[in-house]
């Protein structure tokens, strides 16, 4: 089950929490906190809750501590927890939960061409597998830009009947996202920081496999830097306040089911099946947005949010069959190799 669906599950689930950490965040700062301060809330909640499950679960199991291994704990602090949500928060910030999800698309083809050049990935472009992944990630972040670029006629399935009245301020704000280059540019750079993030994971968990633990540390070295930073941007001790409630909220979902038990995921995923295969699932981050954005927050559906979806579905799925079509001939070759040696020792 390790080996077969139970990632890809645990992937999808992953992906339906940050759909809701998206929407929460961002009603969070429309009511005027600040992402700097709402991610240094996100750290501390996530250590608080990740500390001691990573000290029951993992006791007596964790392997020696080494100085390389801390190396890369601190690196992934630095680039897939501090850089990689303060680039983001900002950019949703100054743009609107779609684009912010759809320029994150990028990710599957930054993580493919960083794991091809850390050789942690094959790119096989002779084969079928590795030309349906590079075809897939293709069209996957094509999708992405569709649907952030081609609004299109909507499409007329109706209004949500769910109201919330915290969400019709910014739900109806036209203005919001648009001609606002800072943004976009961040949530890039965002996802550049957690391709690499994908990479040292990568590396670390074979050497230190104990994704509790490394999370926990993870997470507490980034608690130390988003408050130092966060500080530094926002001096005003009344402007770390988390009400109204809205604020309290966002910081403790996205600290918790995200950034404490989605990084867990993500992290045993990684250690089973690669960067490349956790990176292709974010996609689907897309599609979940907007139909929450719709239920929610009353955002309406476009012919380019349907075309850019169906995109990526098919880019997503053309990479993950590209990636079992791969290892299809490596057992029957390893036999055919195995086969040969003993035949030789026998001679």
């Amino acid at each position: 089950m390790a080996d077969g669906l139970l990632p890809s599950l645990i992937m999808v689930i992953v992906q339906f929490e940050f759909a809701g950490m998206n929407i929460f965040s961002k009603l969070a700062m429309d009511t005027g906190m600040n992402p700097f301060i709402h991610v240094a809330y996100r750290q501390i909640f996530a250590f608080l809750f990740l500390a001691p499950l990573a000290y029951f679960m993992e006791r007596g199991k964790r392997p020696p501590m080494t100085r390389p291994v801390l190396v890369q704990i601190f690196f992934s602090s630095v680039f897939g927890l501090t850089m990689n949500q303060i680039t983001y928060f900002v950019g949703l910030k100054n743009s609107t939960p779609t684009i912010a999800c759809a320029l994150s698309n990028l990710l599957p083809a930054l993580t493919f061409v960083l794991a091809v050049a850390f050789k942690q990935e094959s790119a096989k472009l002779k084969t079928l597998g590795g030309q349906a992944k590079l075809v897939g990630t293709l069209v996957g972040v094509a999708g992405a830009m569709v649907l952030s670029m081609y609004h299109g006629p909507v499409v007329p399935i109706g209004e949500s009947a769910i109201h919330l009245s915290i969400a019709n301020s910014s739900a109806n704000d036209p203005s919001q996202g648009k001609g606002n280059f800072i943004g976009p540019f961040l949530v890039i750079i965002s996802s550049l920081t957690w391709a690499i993030w994908f990479i040292i994971q990568a590396k670390m968990g074979d050497t230190y496999p104990a994704p509790y633990s490394s999370s926990a540390l993870m997470l507490g070295m980034a608690t130390v830097e988003c408050s130092i930073f966060g500080f530094i941007m926002v001096p005003h001790p009344q402007e770390w306040s988390l009400f109204p409630g809205i604020r309290a909220l966002a910081c403790v979902y996205g600290g918790v089911a995200c950034s404490g038990i989605g990084v867990c995921m993500m992290s045993w995923c990684i250690q089973k099946k690669g960067p490349l295969f956790v990176s292709v699932f974010s996609p689907l981050l897309l599609v979940i947005v907007a139909a929450l954005s719709w239920t929610f927050l009353h955002e309406k559906l476009y012919l380019g949010t349907v075309l850019g979806s169906v995109l990526i579905v098919m880019g997503l799925y053309s990479v993950l069959w590209g990636k079992t079509k791969e290892f299809e001939p490596l057992q029957p070759h390893k036999e055919l190799q195995d086969t040969k040696e003993e035949d030789i020792e026998m001679n």
